[in-house]
């Protein structure tokens, strides 16, 4: 489990909302930081599962387990290939897609449509048979739309990936069963914002964001008062208004 992930107790007298935020290809829990902490400024207990398990069903099983120790089903949130490993998920309360896959039976993300060209062209294939993305290239496919600083921050943190988990098929469809909302992100170099929209037909709602992929990294609180509004949380003291 993640540093970021913070204990809920079975039991308490008051119910503490809480939320699951599940990453992408190549990221990290980490990457989540600046939205986690300030969810948990406003109450929210945060856990952010680590994935690179191997596998689409190893990933899901790890997010699962998270689910699982919270005393109330949880907002879930998954970032791009994140997409597909909420799809998997039982017990959760809603699921928050943001410019992520949305499998259907028997799809995957690689079936979906995958990665962009200009992502495609970021990895580099290792002699371990993992991949890992060229941090000059990774910046423009992910993290365009961020400041400098932050991108530079972002691209330090990503990791080598294991390769298969992309074409990963989830045993079940959990956008069939709990809410769904998906977040479309109209500047997205990653994922093609018209493949976005297809997926999120899917949902139950549907909004759009002028962002690039990583919306958690460049503009936080719009992520932050996402999911505040979604768990009916007052917004935390001093934390400045979220417009789209």
């Amino acid at each position: 489990m993640s540093r970021l992930s913070s204990a809920s107790r079975r039991g308490e007298a008051a119910q503490v909302p809480s939320a699951v935020l599940v990453h992408g290809l190549y990221h990290q829990p980490e990457h989540f930081i600046q939205v986690a902490e300030g969810l948990r400024a406003a109450g929210v207990d945060v856990v952010a599962p680590e994935l690179h398990r191997g596998s689409l069903a190893a990933d899901t099983a790890a997010v699962q387990a998270a689910v699982d120790r919270l005393a109330e089903p949880p907002l879930v949130l998954g970032h791009s290939y994140g997409g597909s490993v909420i799809t998997g998920l039982r017990g959760v309360g809603r699921l928050v897609y943001l410019a992520a896959f949305v499998p259907d039976a028997g799809e995957s993300a690689a079936g979906l449509g995958g990665a962009s060209s200009q992502l495609k062209s970021a990895i580099v294939p290792q002699h371990d048979g993992s991949t890992c993305l060229d941090p000059s290239r990774a910046v423009g496919a992910l993290y365009a739309d961020c400041p400098e600083h932050l991108a530079a921050w972002a691209v330090g943190l990503l990791r080598a990936q294991a390769t298969g988990c992309g074409r990963g098929v989830p045993e079940r469809q959990s956008w069939r069963h709990a809410p769904s909302s998906y977040i479309v992100c109209t500047k997205d170099r990653a994922i093609d914002p018209e493949l976005q929209q297809v997926m999120a037909a899917r949902c139950d709602s549907v909004r759009e964001w002028q962002t690039g992929h990583s919306p958690f990294v460049g503009r936080p609180e719009l992520v932050i008062g996402l999911a505040l509004e979604l768990l009916g949380v007052p917004d935390a003291p001093g934390r400045p208004d979220v417009a789209a």
